[in-house]
């Protein structure tokens, strides 16, 4: 029997709708897929009931998966794609397998050479660098820094030093409620020449995109960046 295809599918990154967010063709090929794997069973199938899929919701068949799965889970999540079923892979915001557990499902696919196709959808990374002026010919993903001061400014300085060395952008994340801890260390820590770009509700009607140096960051109001989800890019 022939493998089904595991669809990467993109999901809104805030309260806009898919029509906004994926193209058309994008759904049109969501929408007969009756298996998913899923971050959170609630909220995609509120993405899904938004989609309009051929199969009511109640008919459609979830897993989740999280970064608690554990990697022995990955082979039953799989079975659909063996059974010849196409399966559609949803994380809670933006492209899945970036930041996002779903990587692993996709490293085992591809290592029983399964068909893998991404489709066309938001990502908050590509759409920060792209709004931000830094170099997209070179630059690097780093996902959460540290939480604990000392860990976190070491990893501050060592980003910065690569960045000046490579001239490469480094971009990061936080969890919401601690935006404003990482931009007040990011304003003690780097130098003042170094540029520090804040991309907050991208894709949202509120998005801002704002690039300055550590120096003029220091010299104004700052930003409101509590409970907002926030790219950093920094480049020395």
């Amino acid at each position: 029997m022939q493998a089904g295809t595991l669809f990467l599918i993109p999901v809104p990154l805030g309260n806009v709708s898919v029509e906004s967010s994926l193209p058309a063709d994008a759904l049109a090929t969501i929408r007969p897929i009756r298996h998913f794997v899923v971050e959170n069973a609630k909220s995609a199938r509120a993405v899904l009931k938004a989609i309009a899929t051929d199969t009511p919701i109640q008919g459609l068949e979830l897993k989740e998966l999280s970064e608690h799965t554990p990697t022995a889970a990955l082979d039953e999540l799989l079975t659909p794609l063996r059974e010849g079923h196409h399966l559609g892979l949803l994380s809670e915001a933006g492209c899945p397998a970036i930041a996002d557990p779903g990587a692993n499902l996709v490293a085992k696919a591809q290592a029983e050479s399964i068909r893998v196709v991404p489709l066309i959808g938001p990502s908050s990374i590509v759409l920060a660098l792209m709004g931000s002026g830094m170099n997209g010919q070179r630059f690097a993903f780093h996902g959460y820094l540290p939480v604990k001061d000392v860990a976190r400014t070491q990893e501050i300085r060592s980003l910065e030093l690569e960045s000046r060395k490579r001239n490469q952008t480094q971009l990061f994340i936080e969890t919401p409620y601690r935006n404003r801890a990482l931009f007040d260390a990011l304003l003690k820590i780097c130098q003042p020449d170094t540029r520090l770009c804040l991309a907050t509700n991208l894709s949202l009607p509120d998005e801002t995109i704002t690039t300055k140096t550590i120096k003029q960051w220091r010299q104004c109001e700052p930003p409101e960046l509590e409970r907002r989800p926030t790219v950093f890019l920094m480049l020395a």
